[in-house]
């Protein structure tokens, strides 16, 4: 962990606890409890869709740009209703990886 991260850990934990806030213990950059990395995921697979390749830079901006712009609604009511499973799937695997 770097050091900026030890000082951003302590002030959030500082924080957390001024304001009598329980924190899980989990990994920090755990992608079973970050939501964006399945956003990440689809967003790949839309912007190649059908192994489609981009001949310019911009191309592929303007691809990624209007994927963002269109993720549908009703993904991201699933990985926000997925998280409660998650953060379960999580603490009975004490902090490990809960899929291979």
């Amino acid at each position: 962990m770097t050091r900026r991260s030890h000082l951003r850990c302590f002030l959030h934990g500082t924080f957390f606890q001024e304001n009598n806030i329980t924190l899980l213990d989990h990994p920090a950059c755990s992608p079973d409890l970050n939501p964006i990395e399945n956003i990440w995921g689809w967003m790949a697979r839309e912007v190649y869709k059908n192994g489609h390749q981009f001949q310019t830079v911009d191309a592929l901006r303007e691809a990624i740009f209007n994927t963002w712009s269109n993720i549908p609604t009703s993904l991201l009511e699933t990985l926000a209703s997925t998280m409660p499973k998650r953060l379960f799937e999580v603490i009975n695997k004490n902090g490990g990886a809960t899929h291979n």
